[in-house]
């Protein structure tokens, strides 16, 4: 049984995620905890503590009220999606988001978060550019961040990049186990380049190693990386791109303004990242 954290502004990026986190926890039997953080403002003026205790005070009401009024529409998205069944726990935190969620993350012991995105530069900000999405990626959970036009489909593809590197073997057995739970597919990606220097046996010795799971292996030649993984996730009619996340910088080439204007396709399908321990 998962334990999955849905952070939501009820923003449409953030109500597409919804979906996502709904259809996760049903098929993981997983229960779903819906967070709103809100931040108290800073307030400067005079008069009692007891009168700066009741404009919080306001504040916090306020923003359960709006919470109460989110529920409905959360309830509504579920049973539109026939998963209004699905076990779900509501938090209303204030404070700062990153530290709520890191907070939440270790002591209820998440296994998975779910985000929504806004686009391609949303995508690099929650992953990158942000603190926010520095602290999820470094976080024990696995992250799942799914872009604003990411219509949800059964999840059938799952495609898994990798070095054929040790500390990939963890990963990809994650990536598994998810991917049994949706009775999906992995595939395997490698894109070999002039520079890469797995040896076959290598690639053979994994091969053997998952011989019993519902893994296939691509070992694609291209100088190209970022672009060989794009134009795979498009050919294959990819649903969730699961990366480790053990290099920043190629996740920051990945989503750059230029690359996503050359093919926009990326930005329909969701990305799981892993953090590497």
């Amino acid at each position: 049984m998962s334990r999955i954290l849905y952070p939501t502004d009820f923003s449409k990026a953030s109500l597409n995620a919804f979906v996502y986190a709904l259809k996760l926890a049903e098929v993981t039997k997983g229960e779903l905890f819906v967070l709103h953080v809100y931040e108290l403002p800073q307030l400067h003026m005079g008069g009692l503590p007891s009168t700066l205790k009741e404009v919080y005070d306001s504040i916090e009401l306020e923003n359960f009220e709006n919470l109460k009024d989110q529920i409905p529409i959360l309830r509504r998205i579920a049973e539109e999606h026939n998963l209004g069944h699905v076990q779900m726990s509501h938090i209303l935190k204030h404070g700062d988001l990153i530290w709520a969620i890191k907070k939440i993350v270790k002591e209820d012991r998440i296994d998975y978060v779910v985000m929504g995105t806004k686009g391609a530069s949303g995508l690099k900000e929650t992953f990158l550019g942000s603190n926010t999405g520095t602290v999820i990626i470094e976080s024990e959970a696995i992250v799942i961040g799914v872009p604003e036009e990411a219509a949800f489909n059964e999840i059938k593809n799952i495609v898994f990049t990798t070095r054929f590197k040790e500390k990939d073997i963890k990963a990809l057995k994650q990536v598994i186990k998810l991917a049994n739970a949706f009775k999906a597919k992995v595939h395997c990606l490698y894109i070999k380049t002039a520079k890469s220097d797995v040896k076959d046996v290598v690639i053979q010795d994994w091969k053997f190693l998952f011989k019993d799971d519902q893994v296939v292996f691509h070992i694609i030649e291209n100088e190209n990386v970022k672009q060989s993984i794009l134009d795979f996730t498009k050919d294959y009619n990819v649903d969730l791109l699961a990366m480790l996340n053990y290099k920043r910088g190629f996740f920051e080439e990945l989503f750059n303004q230029s690359l996503t204007q050359k093919l926009a396709y990326h930005v329909k399908v969701p990305i799981l990242a892993i953090h590497e321990e």
